[in-house]
């Protein structure tokens, strides 16, 4: 059972993990509480926004404080599935000659793949099982994931010459999306005082074990919420799809799918992580509302009239908010 020891513990992880990023990372506050609260909820993050808004930097500055096993893979257009996953090579010493499994990337505890949507679908699909069921498997053998197993993926807008949008099967693993802004002037200008010194832009040094970790993740699963919560939770999801009970006219209008089961699920852990940012012994309506936009904005797809009409899931979402009542 948690206690508040625990709840408190886990809060001042979180803190000095916030912290430590934040020095390497400027003006991204939003990005940084999403990796946070994908990595206590064991999901995954997506990170929008165009090139140079530092969303490798991120990555590479949170699995720095996490001390974790860290890997990056560079999506292109020639990637292959084996590449990421690893392969079998035939090697020949006194043994003799026989296969020898060299695992790809994939066997690390914080992943980040980097433009994840300018591989093709079927290299973004070898990520599917990893995501979902912590393994993989690789000809007729299935290996499991050491944990944590964390993927950070970053993508470019999908109307950038060389994409390939990712598929809804493949979407749909990333507990959290979040667009990455440019920064304002004055995080610009400290960006540029950070980046220019002679040493530059210096990752974390890690400052969690993995017992830490472990702990927090277990405390923001124990976390409580009302089942009255909970309800509104399920009709925030359902009035996300044209055909879902207390959907707004909008929605009927311009969504082609809305939120899945999975997605319900995703909004309520990251509610709980939320909660346990605040220092809260349980979900409130305010926990929901701030992980409402990130766990469901990938999930929910315009039909062609919602995209001729220049619709945006934000304002979409907005309208769902605004018009499901908490009781």
């Amino acid at each position: 059972m948690t206690t508040h020891a625990d709840i408190d513990r886990a809060r001042a992880l979180v803190q000095c993990l916030r912290g430590a990023v934040a020095e390497t990372i400027v003006g991204q506050d939003e990005p940084i509480d999403a990796a946070l609260v994908a990595l206590l909820c064991r999901g995954h993050l997506l990170l929008e926004g165009a090139p140079g808004l530092g969303k490798t930097l991120l990555v590479r500055a949170l699995a720095g404080a996490l001390g974790l096993r860290f890997q990056r893979v560079q999506c292109t257009p020639d990637l292959m599935p084996a590449d990421i996953l690893g392969t079998h090579v035939l090697i020949d010493d006194l043994a003799g000659r026989r296969f020898r499994f060299s695992p790809g990337p994939i066997f690390a505890q914080v992943l980040l793949v980097d433009e994840v949507n300018r591989a093709t679908p079927k290299t973004q699909s070898a990520l599917l099982q990893a995501m979902e069921e912590g393994e993989v498997t690789v000809g007729r053998t299935t290996i499991r994931l050491d944990a944590p197993f964390l993927v950070l993926a970053t993508q470019n807008p999908i109307e950038m010459e060389g994409t390939y949008p990712l598929p809804e099967a493949q979407i749909d693993r990333f507990q959290l999306k979040v667009l990455v802004g440019r920064p304002d002037q004055a995080s610009l200008v400290e960006i540029t005082r950070r980046a220019t010194e002679e040493n530059g832009l210096p990752l974390p040094r890690p400052i969690a074990s993995l017992g830490d970790i472990q702990a927090a993740q277990a405390v923001v699963r124990e976390l409580p919420i009302a089942e009255p919560l909970r309800r509104y939770a399920a009709r925030l999801v359902l009035a996300t799809r044209p055909d879902g009970a207390g959907a707004p006219e909008a929605v009927r209008s311009y969504v082609e799918v809305g939120a899945s089961p999975r997605g319900a699920s995703a909004l309520i852990l990251a509610a709980k992580a939320r909660a346990l940012f605040a220092g809260a012994p349980n979900v409130r309506r305010a926990d929901l509302q701030a992980a409402f936009r990130p766990a469901l904005q990938h999930r929910v797809l315009l039909n062609f009239r919602g995209e001729a009409d220049g619709v945006t899931v934000s304002s979409l979402l907005d309208e769902v908010w605004k018009e499901t009542p908490l009781l």
